[in-house]
């Protein structure tokens, strides 16, 4: 299995534009979370299972496993998105919103340290950084302009409303994020 280099500095790049794009909705999402012992405890699982995940590193320091557990964290991102667009702002909904983040939480410092080690090449290494950070700036104009259009064009003022709309375009990028992300592997 071999990196195509172009492909995933574009995923790298979407990939941050979704979290640029996304950062602000969360704290709307998740408000029906009023326990503030739900954090503690999502804490916890997280850190326990990315202590769990650090004692596999042997396993999992490869490229095939880079590839299956990238794909599975986007995965979830999409089942998250569909999940509250199903459910809307409900308890059942933000819970199930925090539980798919948390999950694909665990395995950010895995993934992380497998993307160095996959790209293997400074300058590349570089490209991908500058590709994450120019993502996440793109996301947040992007998000800022969207906001914006919607408070002042369309005279949609309301968060939630705003947030059901961004979903749909959430989706669609979502979509594209794992077509290029598996376009970002051979498997020769």
């Amino acid at each position: 299995m071999k990196l195509k280099e172009n492909n995933f500095l574009w995923y790298k790049l979407l990939n941050s534009s979704f979290t640029g794009l996304s950062v602000g909705i969360l704290f709307t999402i998740y408000q029906p979370l009023t326990d503030p012992s739900i954090y503690s405890l999502g804490g916890i699982a997280l850190a326990a299972a990315m202590l769990v995940i650090a004692k596999f590193y042997d396993k999992l320091l490869n490229i095939r496993k880079f590839f299956q557990i990238s794909m599975g964290v986007e995965i979830i991102m999409l089942t998250t998105l569909l999940v509250f667009m199903a459910l809307q702002y409900t308890f059942t909904s933000a819970l199930l919103v925090y539980i798919g983040y948390q999950f694909t939480f665990v395995f950010g410092g895995y993934l992380l340290r497998a993307e160095t080690l996959v790209a293997q090449d400074k300058e590349l290494l570089a490209k991908i950084d500058i590709n994450k950070q120019l993502g996440y700036l793109i996301g947040l104009g992007i998000s800022f302009l969207f906001y914006k259009t919607l408070e002042y064009g369309f005279e949609i003022t309301d968060a939630k409303t705003q947030i059901n709309i961004l979903h749909y375009f959430l989706v669609g990028l979502q979509g594209i994020i794992l077509l290029v992300l598996a376009n970002s592997f051979s498997w020769k």
